[in-house]
Order: structure tokens, then sequence, then C-alpha cells
């Protein structure tokens, strides 16, 4: 039986090695001496395993189902804001100004893509500017980024896959900030905003978090000055987007007639399917930045389930202690801060820290956007700050409580040895070292914040005339309506 088993194991290696090396050699390859059976099966042990292939002699190359994956996980990061945040926002805005809600997310995917290929990928995952805040020039308008992987970040997906993911979350980040803006600001200076927003805060803090020799890059830079952890964007994507959405309504100033008139949603049911799509969007999120098909991805994906579903409980249970009835708006907002709050921890926690990471979650943003804004009468139409703020920042200075090595071996590691990180978690103290790394981001998002909304006011009209407001953005700004009765 011992002999059938490894014969089998090593048909099994011999299938592999058909299927996941040879289609993807190229004819230079072909035409270079064959590497040796032992090393081909080193090989697809480092493939199957997402380990550095370098001791093989072997160069990687892209591997059918890690970059397969990564292609679906893209796919649905886009789908989590075309249709899932415009569904989810547009549903929570009074009728008249639902359009505008998907214009702004159409508009920004737009403006961020041309971003993207133009210079916001090398930007942030660039290197030869050596520089723990931006990346580099080797790759602007995408010049050598090729079906081949860049080992600087992952060894077996094709690089243009893994630019086209991150691309995913370099368009959701903006669109986040407009719920707290929503219903009032125009179209074109949304679009002026994110231009400017993108080069002041979303490309060099996303290189100091995730660049491979960023500032805050705990994982990848040996000679990180604060090895922080931020595994799929707590603090790149939810705290960045919702500290601006709160620079940039409080400058705004309020909705006409906020606090004197109801301003209900009007369509719960397209924001209940939008928060379905962004649950199921977060998958790839969360257990895409992995970026394979390993261990930590599988363990992201059950974190982040176990997250989301603990706040879509924990939200409504607080609304019936203190209101007396739980809402369907509860359960949609409960959801989606636990998503928010595991994002930066899904990869390093196990199930219990999960659980208590979603319990949070229907906690403190439950109070920020009902009691926090209530004494302090901004208005963040949307809590983009009360949901993205302030679970993004929870949940990174909560992953230094709950990381663990025992889920995500890349936490021990000499990388982690020579920057310090392995240390504070021999010591408990990487909340610590989260806690200062989110202070001085906090910092730097609100003074560029201001920065770029005193910009944008002063080289255009930022809000809408109070005429426009009043009759809704649909009209004013796109001369079109969400919904019509004549057919």
């Amino acid at each position: 039986m011992y002999f059938l088993i490894n014969q089998s194991l090593t048909i099994l290696r011999y299938c592999l090695l058909a299927t996941c090396v040879l289609p993807l050699t190229s004819l230079h390859a072909m035409a270079t001496p064959l590497p040796s059976l032992e090393q081909r099966l080193s090989y697809v042990e480092a493939m199957l395993h997402n380990d550095d292939p370098i001791s093989t002699g072997i160069a990687p190359m892209a591997s059918p189902w890690h970059t397969g994956w990564m292609m679906v996980a893209a796919v649905l990061v886009f789908f989590m804001v075309l249709p899932g945040l415009a569904l989810f926002y547009g549903g929570l805005v009074r009728q008249k100004n639902v359009l505008s809600i998907l214009a702004t997310c159409f508009g920004i995917a737009g403006v961020v893509t041309i971003l993207w290929w133009a210079c916001g990928y090398s930007l942030v995952f660039g290197h030869n500017f050596n520089s723990p805040f931006l990346g580099g020039s080797e790759y602007f308008f995408l010049q050598g980024v090729t079906s081949l992987p860049n080992t600087n970040y992952a060894y077996w997906i094709a690089q243009n896959i893994f630019c086209i993911y991150e691309l995913a979350f370099a368009i959701i980040t903006p669109a986040l900030i407009f719920g707290a803006s929503a219903e009032r600001m125009k179209f074109l200076a949304v679009l002026f905003y994110t231009l400017l927003w993108m080069f002041s805060v979303y490309f060099p803090l996303a290189h100091m978090v995730w660049g491979n020799n960023g500032l805050f890059n705990g994982l990848l830079n040996p000679d990180a000055w604060m090895p922080a952890l931020d595994f799929a964007g707590g603090t790149v994507v939810h705290m960045s987007s919702g500290i601006s959405s709160l620079v940039l309504c409080i400058i705004l100033g309020k909705r006409l007639g906020y606090g004197k008139e109801p301003m209900m949603p009007h369509s719960l049911v397209l924001t209940v399917v939008g928060a379905g799509i962004l649950w199921i969007g977060w998958y790839g999120f969360n257990a895409g930045s992995a970026l394979a098909v390993d261990s930590v991805a599988m363990n992201a994906f059950m974190t982040t389930t176990l997250a989301a579903g603990t706040g879509c409980l924990t939200w409504p249970t607080m609304e019936f202690l203190f209101r007396g009835k739980p809402s369907v708006l509860g359960f949609c907002s409960g959801a989606v801060a636990g998503l928010v709050v595991v994002t930066p921890a899904a990869g390093f926690i196990d199930s219990t820290g999960a659980v208590s990471l979603g319990c949070v979650a229907g906690i403190i943003p439950y109070f920020a956007c009902t009691t926090f804004k209530k004494i302090f009468r901004y208005d963040d139409a949307l809590d983009s700050f009360g949901i993205h703020g302030v679970g993004g920042t929870i949940g990174a200075l909560l992953t230094g409580l709950f990381a663990t090595p025992a889920v995500n071996a890349h936490l021990i590691s000499p990388i982690t040895m020579h920057n310090g990180l392995e240390q504070a978690l021999r010591n408990k103290t990487i909340w610590l070292i989260q806690a200062k790394a989110l202070g001085i981001s906090l910092c730097y998002v609100v003074i560029a914040s201001l920065i770029v909304t005193h910009l944008v006011k002063f080289l255009m009209t930022l809000r809408s005339e109070q005429e426009d407001e009043s009759q809704g953005l649909d009209i004013s700004e796109h001369g079109e309506e969400g919904y019509t009765m004549s057919g």
C-alpha cells in the first residue's frame, strides 16, 4: 500500500510538472539545457507551498493556479466598487441623488485607472527611487509589467495581474471618501479632488505600508523604520479614506436642512444588495491579499467570514439595547464594519481573534456613527468616517494584539528578525508599533487632506449651489433621473 501511495504521489508530481512548468516555459528557455528532475520537482514543491524557488536554479514563472486565483480576486474587488459600493451608497441617499453616487463610482474608476497606468503603480510598487516614501519610475506607463512575476512581492503571480489587482484597491479607496460628502459636492470637484488625493495621500501611504522598502513594511523591508502590519488595507484603504472624508465633510459643510428635516435612505433594498455584494467581494480583498493559494489565504477567508458575521449580529444588538429595535440598516452596517476592522488583521489572526474584532466592530463604530456624530455635529452623510475611519484605525491597532505566527509563518523570518518585528511579537509589543505607525499616518493624512480640500476649493467650486442641491444632483449635475414613472 505504501508503495502504491508513493508511486501515486510521484505520478502526481510529474503531472504537476507537465501542467505547470512546461506550458509557461519560453522558447528561449527551451533552447537552454533543461534542469534536472530533482530541480524540477523542487520547483513544483516551491510552487505548491508559495516558497522562493531560487534554490532550485529555475527562474520563477507565473503559476496557473496562483495567478488564476488572483484574477478571480481582482474581479471580486472590482465587484465591490461596481456595483457593490455604488448600490450600498446609492440606496442610502435620497432619491434625487442616487445617480450622483453611481456617477462618482464610475468617474473615480476612470480617473484612477489612467493614473495607475501612467505612474501610480510605479510610485507604489516600484523601487528605483530607493525611498521609503515613494516607489520609483521604472514602471511608468506599465513599461516592463508583463506576465512574469515581480518577485519583490510574489513569486508565482504574473505582474500584470498583480498590477490590476492592486488597481482595484486604488479605485475603491477614494470612492469611500465621498460617502461623507454625498448629496452636496460638485461632480467635477469630486474628480479633481480624487486626482490630487491619489498623489498626495494614496500613492505615498501605500508605498510606505506595502512597498518592499516602505517605511512601515514590517514583513518585506528588513530596514523598516517602524515594522508595522497591514494585511489588506486597514491603514492604506480604510483609515486614510475615513479620515479624509471627515476633513472633507467638515470643510464642505452640512447638507441643506440637516438636523431639521428627515433625510432617510430612499431604498434600503439597494443598500442590502450592495452590502451583500461587498461581503462577497471582500473575500477577494482579504483572502486575495495573501497573493497566493496557500494557508494564509485560507485563514484570511475564514477570519473575514467570522468577523463579518459577528459584526452583523453585534451592531443590531446594540440598536436593540439602546433603541428597542434592530434595523436592517444595522445588519448591513455591522457586517461592513466587521469587514473593515478585520481587513488589516485577516492574515495574521486566528478564529478567536476574528470573533473578538467582529464584536469590537459592532460596538465602537456604532457609537461613532450615532453618539459621537451627534456630539460634534458634523454631517458625515453615509458614515464613511464612523465605519471606515474609526473601524480601520481600531482594526490596525488590534492587529498588534491578536497577530500570531501560528497562522502566518512570515511573521518569523530573517526580515522580521532584522527589523525588530519578531522581537516585538515575542514581547507582545506589536500594538505599540501599530499605534506609532497609525499616529504618524493619521497626522500625515489629515494635513494632506486639508491641503487638497482647500486647493480644490480655491481652484473651483467645491459645493453645489443651494438651488441645485435642493433640486438634487442627479438633475443639476448629470441631467438625468434615477427613476421615471412615464415608462
